[in-house]
């Protein structure tokens, strides 16, 4: 029997890594010198041009004679849940040889059960799609979570996937565990706005004795410096990948029982046909507008007044969208049952990806849904964190509109015409 719920799991100890079933089928490819593929699904610190180019390079630089692809899958402020709904379009249309996926910090406050669901559909999804594809799960850290690590204890979200890569056998790497140790010992600090010394991916810290000044490890406390943070983080991925790198051979990835039945393999991203919207509403691709146009090939702008309106069986639903300074409220309906949901939030000083959860918790029947722009004048600087007021002050034009802009439905199920 496996844990499902929260309290079924166990804290892990901490460790750099678990090779488990290591990642032969890639390292093979890469010997033999044929072109690979290596997919980095995550969120902003994979997004950020730190460890992802850095190991892409690494790649590159070992195997001169392969050719190395990297695809950047990572979307700022997202986590598991989002991924999994983003797998087709953004990792497995590229058919990658190698997929990294790193949400441990963007879900550390996710629900283990809820966790588990969209990291199990993630790997089902990889391995139904090519069972040759390896992947490999790394973790990040913040300083919330470095003291903790350092004193030898992951935290609950990268606890709970260890539990599935035990299931799956999947190599994983904690990239920040040297550099909480080096916090612990006076060698690091992990958030400051003092300048900092440049690290070497070549010149790995063997010894916390090598360290003549502080290093800092970020700004934030979570975005790590490129040259500090970063370099550690893939410091800990090559001494990790050498331990396997040699372990060669064909090696399909069997899809075993599931861990949860209810898992995320069945979700899907559908595309928003016009005929499903009614009342004012912008094609914004057709008006030439490209923000977003990577993640997201529909984007419409809908006033208020308009709606979205669709029919799907399945168990879940929610919707692509943009959260965002000129966004609104608006109203769901679903099965007749109607909420309110407001499309900003504390962050909201520019325009970004979300998930748009309506609900995950639903019977397999039929079900109708619809969403309609509301026209409620939110009071959008209360709703904005302290530290963005500022913004509002100096540009409270750019908050005036309120509109609502989805991009693609997802649905655990199928759509009904």
């Amino acid at each position: 029997m496996h844990p499902s719920r929260a309290e079924d799991f166990i804290l892990r100890k901490a460790v750099e890594f678990t090779p488990r079933g290591a990642l032969q089928n890639f390292f093979r490819k890469l010997t033999e010198g044929k072109t690979v593929t290596v997919a980095y699904l995550g969120g902003s610190i994979t997004a950020q041009h730190g460890w992802r180019v850095q190991s892409q390079q690494w790649f590159e630089e070992q195997y001169p004679q392969a050719t190395v692809n990297g695809i950047p899958a990572a979307i700022g402020g997202t986590g598991s849940d989002l991924g999994v709904f983003r797998m087709e379009h953004d990792v497995l249309a590229h058919k990658p040889d190698l997929l990294f996926v790193e949400f441990a910090v963007n879900d550390v406050g996710t629900n283990p059960e809820n966790l588990i669901k969209a990291m199990e559909g993630i790997v089902r999804k990889t391995w139904k799609a090519n069972p040759e594809t390896d992947i490999c799960f790394v973790y990040t850290m913040t300083f919330r979570e470095s003291q903790t690590l350092a004193n030898g204890t992951m935290h609950r979200a990268a606890s709970v996937m260890e539990s599935l890569a035990d299931h799956y056998d999947i190599p994983s790497i904690h990239m920040g565990y040297q550099a909480a140790l080096l916090e612990k010992e006076g060698k690091l600090v992990m958030k400051s706005d003092e300048d900092t010394i440049k690290l070497s991916r070549d010149e790995p810290i063997e010894t916390t004795n090598s360290v003549s000044v502080p290093i800092i490890f970020s700004k934030d406390g979570v975005h790590p410096h490129p040259d500090t943070g970063h370099v550690l983080y893939t410091q800990a991925l090559i001494r990790s990948l050498k331990q396997i790198k040699d372990k060669t051979g064909v090696s399909p990835h069997p899809v075993m029982t599931p861990m949860r039945e209810d898992n995320l393999e069945g979700a899907r991203q559908y595309p928003i046909d016009p005929k499903y919207l009614s009342g004012p509403y912008t094609d914004l691709r057709k008006a030439g507008e490209t923000n977003f146009a990577k993640e997201m090939p529909q984007l419409f702008r809908l006033e208020p007044g308009a709606t979205l309106s669709y029919k799907f069986k399945g168990t879940g639903v929610g919707i692509y969208d943009l959260l965002a300074y000129d966004s609104s409220e608006v109203e769901v309906t679903i099965d007749g049952e109607t909420k309110k949901r407001t499309r900003m939030d504390g962050h909201s000083t520019n325009q970004r990806l979300s998930k748009f959860g309506i609900s995950f918790d639903l019977e397999d029947t039929l079900h109708e849904v619809t969403i309609r722009v509301l026209d409620t004048k939110l009071d959008k600087r209360e709703i904005l964190y302290e530290s963005k007021r500022g913004d509002y002050d100096k540009n409270p034009e750019k908050y005036a509109p309120h509109y609502w802009f989805p991009g693609a439905i997802f649905i655990v199920g199928e759509m009904v015409e």
